[in-house]
């Protein structure tokens, strides 16, 4: 048995294999975002071209997604949140991280991706990378000039502020 790539613990067989081979379509916006996820681990173009939304078709260069599908060592997969996407929604998204290496050096794709229902079908519309979390400073902001933290009577600038 065969683990589906995608990351749910099902045999292949019983995951993503039935939408990729166009036995059945994905039931939600998630299961879309796992089967292409598997596609790409699978080097299945025509379905990363067919679950593309009509509209956006003709961006998709199906070498360059071939050439990275078979240069990529996929690593997981691994959903974030998914909000709406169900099978009674029209649209949904689904927030993951795709793990691979490529070229021996470690990758993270992060994305926000956005799926639509045409004629019952899911398909992938687009994707952006989500905005950085802001950093908040937990304690009060040292300046160079004020006294050092650790009470050598030093400058912060003189001392650890180095």
């Amino acid at each position: 048995m065969e683990t589906c790539p995608c990351g749910s613990n099902l045999a292949y067989a019983d995951c993503c294999a039935p939408l990729i081979q166009g036995h059945q379509p994905a039931q939600s916006a998630e299961a879309l975002m796992r089967s292409r996820y598997s596609a790409y681990v699978k080097t299945a173009i025509d379905y990363i071209h067919d679950t593309l939304h009509p509209s956006r078709r003709q961006k998709l260069n199906r070498e360059e997604a071939l050439e990275w599908s078979k240069k990529s060592d996929w690593q997981g997969l691994e959903i974030l949140k998914t909000v709406a996407g169900g099978p009674d929604d029209e649209t949904g998204t689904v927030e993951f991280i795709a793990r691979y290496a490529e070229k021996g050096k470690n990758m993270i794709h992060h994305e926000i991706a956005e799926f639509s229902k045409l004629d019952g079908r899911w398909y992938f519309v687009d994707g952006s990378m989500p905005k950085p979390a802001q950093s908040i400073r937990q304690g009060p902001k040292i300046g160079r000039n004020d006294p050092c933290i650790c009470g050598s009577g030093k400058k912060y600038k003189k001392c650890c502020g180095t």
